[in-house]
């Protein structure tokens, strides 16, 4: 995620948005139920925290269409040597976010954390692989072969589904097609264990689709880039948008809307939505420029370091874990203690993750105004 000397406010507008919201989702607080638009959907449907992830990777591959610019200069071997090196450092930083603390603490005694079970697969993990081969269609294929294979990709995750899984519900959590190959290639042990069995929202097979998610969205940055910001610019992206919207919609009836499967309809209407937003904030700060008060730097902060931001909301959130107060977790002391007693219930819970969020934006702006940037 590199800066380019042309810039567009929208598309690190956007960028910020997408990492404020992913900190806020992720960390909700407890002693209540979440805010309910903080939620996932529990299996098919959509909420507008679906929306969050797949945003991420669409921003990865709104800085792509600046980063690669500079490739075309370099020999072959130079660019894959820079793609494979930029997507190991993502996996294993997300690989090592999962192991982290490294040690345990019990009666005493200080013992290496097993490797066995470590989660690989995860949201760091999905981005480098998405990056990786979008990355490389992208440079070694054509426009037109991009799209073809990008179609092929959506309906080919579509068939794998249907063939490989349950033939009695290939579309279940328990019976799909992506659970099998991830406890074949895997294990259980090494697998997310968040929905109370081994299944990987973030799995092997559904990291198939997610890739369109980084192509669409660098094919909408280098769109703004050539067509520069006008209403011709909005207008197309509005109307493919919602194309896609309509097409996820058609979709569903038969592949249904599903964040945890990442289907090719989830695909669709996510890229649509994104596409709209990302059509408004053209609209409102490129040609309008309704940035009084210079708002958009909130945003624009955390756009400057997703990575590491990302990554010390993650990290942090476990030191609020291992820290005891009172026989409990700080994580669930200060909830009950404070926010539960300020806002009882899920207002509560909500003032607590933008509390949270806000704590990371405030070492976001430190490494602003120290003009560091930590980059992979």
């Amino acid at each position: 995620m590199n800066k380019s000397s042309t810039r567009f406010l929208s598309l690190d507008v956007f960028r910020g948005m997408t990492i404020c919201f992913m900190i806020i989702v992720n960390t909700p607080g407890s002693g209540a139920a979440p805010f309910s638009p903080l939620e996932h959907a529990t299996w098919h449907g959509f909420t507008p925290t679906d929306l969050v992830f797949p945003s991420f990777l669409f921003a990865v591959g709104n800085a792509m269409s600046f980063s690669m610019k500079r490739y075309q200069e370099l020999g072959n071997t130079a660019v894959l040597g820079k793609i494979f090196k930029r997507t190991l450092l993502i996996f294993l930083i997300g690989y090592l976010m999962y192991w982290f603390p490294f040690f345990s603490f019990k009666g005493g005694h200080v013992s290496l954390s097993p490797i066995a079970n470590t989660r690989i697969m995860g949201v760091l993990q999905r981005i480098a692989l998405c990056y990786c081969f979008a990355s490389l269609m992208i440079h070694f294929l054509s426009k037109q072969s991009v799209v073809i294979l990008s179609v092929l990709l959506l309906i080919g995750y579509w068939i794998l589904l249907l063939v490989f899984g349950d033939p009695n519900d290939p579309l279940s959590m328990t019976g799909n097609a992506g659970i099998f190959l991830d406890k074949f290639i895997l294990g259980d042990s090494h697998m997310y264990h968040g929905e109370k069995i081994a299944f990987d929202p973030e799995g092997i097979l559904s990291t198939l689709p997610a890739i369109v998610n980084v192509v669409i969205g660098y094919y909408a940055g280098k769109f703004i880039q050539q067509k520069g910001k006008g209403y011709d610019t909005i207008a197309k992206m509005l109307l493919t948008g919602a194309l896609f919207i309509f097409l996820a919609l058609c979709w569903n009836m038969v592949f249904p809307i599903n964040k945890k499967l990442w289907t090719s309809s989830f695909v669709l209407v996510t890229t649509g939505l994104d596409l709209v937003i990302l059509s408004f904030l053209v609209y409102a700060l490129e040609i309008n420029n309704w940035n009084k008060g210079n708002w958009t730097r909130f945003f624009t902060i955390l756009g400057k370091n997703p990575l590491p931001i990302y990554v010390l909301s993650e990290i942090l959130v476990i030191f609020f874990y291992m820290l005891s107060v009172k026989g409990t977790s700080f994580y669930d002391w200060i909830n009950t203690s404070l926010y539960q007693v300020i806002a009882p219930g899920a207002i509560g819970s909500l003032l607590f993750a933008i509390s949270y969020m806000l704590i990371c934006w405030c070492v976001g702006w430190l490494l602003d105004k120290k003009k560091i940037y930590i980059r992979v």
